[in-house]
């Protein structure tokens, strides 16, 4: 028979919520403290018995609390910090959600004793399980508020046996007192054992940080440290406090975090500032580290833990590392610490100033500066942001000749009139395919083009252009699509579209101003619309007309605007109404003429020639689809045999042209990338429609490989 549900007692959820808050003596400590701190206090006594397990005592000169309220302290979930559960987004107090007294209630006997500054007396009463065991009673008193916590986990055995020593406990307890001392050094601060003549830790008021550092810490780690200051306004944050040179180093790490006030601990904040110092510090040593980070309460998640221990912030990683990079500029700046002469070998030699880093490692004078030089000019990358390579390194094979070219670029004869028209290949002379210089250019002022150039510019999209212009190319999946790495992010990127905005861009920019891209042997315009009206991508049907009137149409069409394709294009014709040039748009790369038939096609049929913003538009637009680099395309249709016999046959005559398919990703790579980052300014539907596809996190993927 399956067991009956039934309703946790009371009691019992109480006691299990108690043991989430309050973990130890220090856990319960550290609630008092704040409320303390949260009442105005500057005085607050801590005292404590047995490591805390037996006597719990905090005394404080605050505000004290109010005899009617007296009934409310120890409820679960009263507080006087809170009325909605929006005011977390941006509550500034330590205290807040009303639970710690109630949780203390719950595992030990609490007994206080309070005095606001209207009170003639004070008012003392005892808890037991969240609530009031007699009325409050008279008693003598200061004004503020005593909290007496006795036989911590009489009634949680378990718990009771798990904790540590009580040595150790008492350790723990006066790191917590420390830490809160250091952070607030306008509040004076007491930790004794009962019975003890002697005090553990003593702050008087209004000290300075550095001297309760001294007071708790040692003379020996505050004379090495060095006053730290970080701030943000992008990312609205400041931090500030104090961190260890290179000369101090202890076998563990020393870290007081504070965030917006409160101590609590970040992981990550913790090993990035570390693994700075593994590069100035011996082995296993670690330093001192005291921060107060402040930001928008709005920024922080504050009720992430049942402790408070932790908390969430916006923009964690950004902010981790900015203040990574403040830290290495403040050790970097510290790292020459002393400076002693050597006398020369030789007579009469000058003698140079020699200085030892933090590393044990001597450098002369000049080495240090240029070291310091060099850091500003290249900052050092992180394990955590280590990416392939840097974008403005270059590559050998950049250098090498083009796989599968030829010194010469003689024209293949072919058989076939029909596959010679729509392969041409191009001649290249030097003096009639280089772009155009500065000195020759014509200024274009043609409203429709700068309002063409302007529309471009302003849909740019400031995200992706940051990426672009720093991307760093990995290779190439396929002719259509590359993997490009930005930062920490990996990204699958649609060469095609990518290469179609590109040189419509350009289009615009070097409109007028383009070089000669000589064809072997002009190509007639009717030739080549018939060989696109016979490809299936045409759309052609019989309800279009014949295709020989449509391929005259072609021809008459774009021969009547051969005087401004010439002018604005580049693209010449001869007297017989054949094509001669095409327009230079990018140097070392020639488009794939096997597009050539579909661009005659397309240019007569779909360019809005009536309309002179439009036809710009129009014509660059599949000017730019022709010079993108190809789609893959397959027909799935045809029989495997066929598409073998096809794929031999391609990849024989590829080899025969030089532009296999090697040859197409070193284009890809060290002609069409570089002009990406050096040109496009990318429009903002690049960022919705999987042009860049992010599809790796790099510094995501690095801490799951670091836990293998």
């Amino acid at each position: 028979m399956a067991p009956r549900i039934r309703k946790l007692d009371e009691t019992v959820v109480n006691r299990i919520a108690a043991g989430e808050v309050v973990q130890r003596p220090a856990n319960g400590l550290k609630e008092m403290i704040e409320n303390c701190l949260d009442a105005k206090a500057t005085q607050i006594q801590v005292t404590v018995k047995q490591g805390g397990m037996k006597l719990l005592q905090i005394q404080d000169n605050g505000t004290g609390i109010l005899k009617e309220d007296l009934g409310l302290v120890c409820e679960r979930f009263a507080t006087s910090k809170l009325r909605e559960f929006e005011d977390l987004a941006s509550v500034a107090t330590y205290g807040f959600r009303g639970e710690a007294l109630a949780s203390i209630s719950h595992v030990a006997h609490l007994t206080l004793t309070t005095r606001t500054k209207d009170d003639k007396c004070a008012w003392k009463v005892s808890y037991c399980d969240g609530k009031m065991t007699g009325p409050p009673k008279p008693s003598a008193g200061n004004q503020g508020t005593q909290i007496a916590v006795e036989d911590l986990f009489y009634n949680v055995a378990t718990r009771r046996r798990a904790l540590k020593s009580p040595g150790e406990e008492h350790a723990k307890i006066a790191e917590v007192v420390g830490r809160y001392a250091v952070h607030n050094a306008q509040v004076g601060f007491t930790l004794k054992k009962q019975g003890d003549t002697s005090i553990n830790i003593r702050t008087p008021p209004a000290s300075t940080t550095l001297d309760n550092i001294r007071t708790i810490y040692g003379p020996s780690v505050a004379k090495e440290l060095m006053e730290f200051a970080c701030e943000d306004t992008k990312l609205r944050f400041k931090a500030e406090g104090y961190i260890s040179n290179v000369n101090y180093s202890v076998k563990k790490c020393t870290f007081l975090l504070f965030i917006n006030h409160r101590l609590v601990d970040c992981t990550a904040l913790r090993k990035a500032i570390e693994t700075i110092y593994a590069s100035y510090l011996p082995k296993s040593c670690h330093p001192f580290l005291y921060l107060s980070l402040e930001m928008a309460p709005e920024q922080l998640d504050v009720n992430v833990h049942p402790t408070k221990h932790e908390v969430h912030f916006l923009h964690q990683d950004a902010v981790v590392e900015k203040i990574q990079q403040a830290v290495e500029a403040k050790l970097m700046g510290s790292n020459v610490s002393r400076t002693y002469y050597t006398q020369a070998l030789l007579p009469g030699a000058a003698t140079v100033p020699s200085t030892v880093t933090g590393c044990g490692e001597e450098e002369s004078e000049g080495t240090a500066k240029s070291r310091t030089k060099g850091h500003g000019e290249k900052e050092r990358v992180y394990a955590h942001q280590m990416v392939r390579t840097d974008s403005r390194d270059q590559k050998m094979d950049k250098f090498l000749a083009r796989p599968g070219s030829s010194k010469s670029k003689e024209t293949s004869s072919t058989n076939n009139e029909d596959e010679a028209a729509c392969n041409n290949k191009v001649e290249e002379e030097e003096n009639t395919n280089k772009l155009t210089t500065e000195s020759n250019r014509r200024e274009i002022k043609l409203t429709s083009v700068l309002t063409l150039r302007q529309h471009y510019e302003e849909g740019c999209h400031a995200g992706l252009l940051e990426a672009v212009r720093n991307l760093t190319f990995v290779g190439c999946v396929n002719p259509e699509r590359a993997l490009i790495q930005h930062a920490n992010r990996l990204y699958l990127a649609n060469t095609s579209s990518i290469s179609e905005e590109l040189f419509y861009q350009i289009l615009l920019k070097d409109f007028g101003n383009f070089g000669l891209l000589k064809l072997s042997s002009a190509a007639s315009i009717k030739e080549l619309a018939m060989i696109a009206l016979e490809q299936e991508a045409s759309g052609w049907s019989e309800g279009d007309g014949s295709k020989e009137d449509l391929a005259s149409y072609v021809a008459t069409c774009l021969s009547s605007k051969a005087p401004m394709l010439d002018d604005y294009f580049s693209m010449q014709f001869d007297d017989d109404g054949n094509l001669c040039t095409l327009p230079y748009l990018l140097d070392d790369y020639v488009p794939s003429m096997e597009g050539l038939p579909m661009l005659v096609l397309r240019m007569a049929t779909e360019v809005e020639w009536s309309n002179e913003d439009e036809c710009f538009q129009t014509l660059c637009r599949e000017m730019a689809k022709f010079f993108a680099v190809p789609r893959e395309q397959m027909d799935e249709d045809k029989d495997e045999e066929d598409k073998e016999d096809k794929k031999g046959e391609e990849v024989k005559e590829k080899k025969n042209k030089g532009d296999g398919e090697d040859g197409l990703k070193w284009t890809i790579e060290h002609v069409v990338y570089p002009a990406v980052r050096k040109t496009l300014l990318p429009p903002q539907h690049f960022a919705q429609d999987t042009t860049f596809l992010q599809i790796a996190n790099l510094t995501e993927l690095y801490r799951v490989f670091e836990r293998c």
